[in-house]
């Protein structure tokens, strides 16, 4: 009798724990009734930001996948130090994406109706899609994100994928966070508008190995190249574009980029270079609407990682730290 009455109550517990946290996903029109006008405030902060410098738009984007790899989606890396952003791997974010958020959030909060409703991961998730004006697709974005209260330094360690990585490491770590393959190969061309600082990649260009200076899955030419726009003892501040073909435009000419040796990083170029992904990439590099409709796919699933939700976390009025 005992044991059916402990079944029966785990049974009830399981239910309302699913039922809670059914209640508690992310959904569009989260803030329908409570700040109906969200998307369009942050948009015109965006597009107002992005009007200042093209560097909004791959920033704010990067700055959403490092927030999300760490401790989930929930604005941890916009806390001010001692936090996430004191690591060397979060050093490197650009300023333009975190005053983007800033920027948002003010306009928000100057509405009487929506003022410390939204949350600060809400309008990164927006921004980011937003910020898409690069000729990226649109997409609908999921709300109901809370904002977390702690960000470490020491969380950021082994949690962001490195330069150096091959395959079976990419896939690790996206798996870990319930991304496939597919998912990390149409993330990673968003590369497309990135930008990355030379130290990032001079191992390729200038000492890949004692008999072989450059990295010989790098095109000679574009390598080159790279050693011109990047010299020995260059300033460490010095950044390029990862897309050298078309660096501001959202389009699939990171894949064909691929294909002719042109991946900057080791980790780009190894999507093309491993035979278990090689498909993928060729896949997208021959559609762009393949492409754009993986990565909806990718953005989507990369938002829902670690949310908070519910009454966990907080809505925070200073998206720089804690209420």
């Amino acid at each position: 009798m005992e044991k059916k009455t402990n079944q029966t109550i785990f049974s009830i517990f399981s239910l309302l724990l699913f039922s809670s946290c059914v209640s508690a996903q992310l959904r569009t029109g989260f803030y329908q009734r409570s700040c109906p006008n969200v998307e369009n405030i942050v948009r015109n902060a965006v597009r107002q930001k992005f009007q200042q410098t093209f560097v909004t738009a791959p920033a704010t984007l990067r700055l959403f996948f490092h927030d999300c790899f760490v401790r989930g989606c929930d604005a941890s890396i916009l806390l001010a130090s001692p936090s996430e952003r004191d690591h060397p791997d979060d050093m490197s974010l650009a300023g333009d994406g975190f005053d983007t958020v800033v920027k948002a959030k003010q306009a928000v909060d100057r509405d009487p109706n929506c003022r410390n409703k939204v949350s600060c991961a809400d309008i990164l998730a927006l921004a980011t899609q937003l910020n898409l004006q690069t000729g990226g697709p649109s997409y609908p974005v999921e709300l109901g994100r809370r904002d977390g209260r702690l960000s470490t330094k020491a969380s950021v360690q082994h949690s962001l994928p490195q330069p150096g990585f091959n395959l079976n490491q990419l896939n690790t770590m996206f798996n870990r966070h319930g991304l496939s393959q597919t998912d990390m190969i149409a993330l990673s061309g968003a590369h497309t508008i990135g930008f990355a600082h030379c130290g990032k990649f001079s191992k390729r260009i200038y000492n890949f190995s004692p008999r072989t200076p450059i990295d010989p899955s790098l095109n000679r030419g574009y390598a080159f190249q790279l050693r011109q726009m990047c010299p020995i003892r260059v300033d460490p501040r010095i950044a390029i574009n990862m897309d050298p073909t078309s660096p501001r435009t959202f389009d699939n000419a990171y894949f064909k980029n691929l294909q002719q040796g042109r991946g900057l990083f080791t980790s780009d170029q190894v999507l093309f270079t491993d035979r278990r992904s090689r498909a993928t990439v060729n896949m997208f590099a021959n559609s762009e609407a393949a492409f754009r409709q993986a990565f909806i796919s990718a953005i989507t699933k990369l938002g829902r990682v670690g949310v908070k939700t519910g009454n966990a976390g907080e809505i925070r009025r200073d998206c720089s730290r804690v209420n």
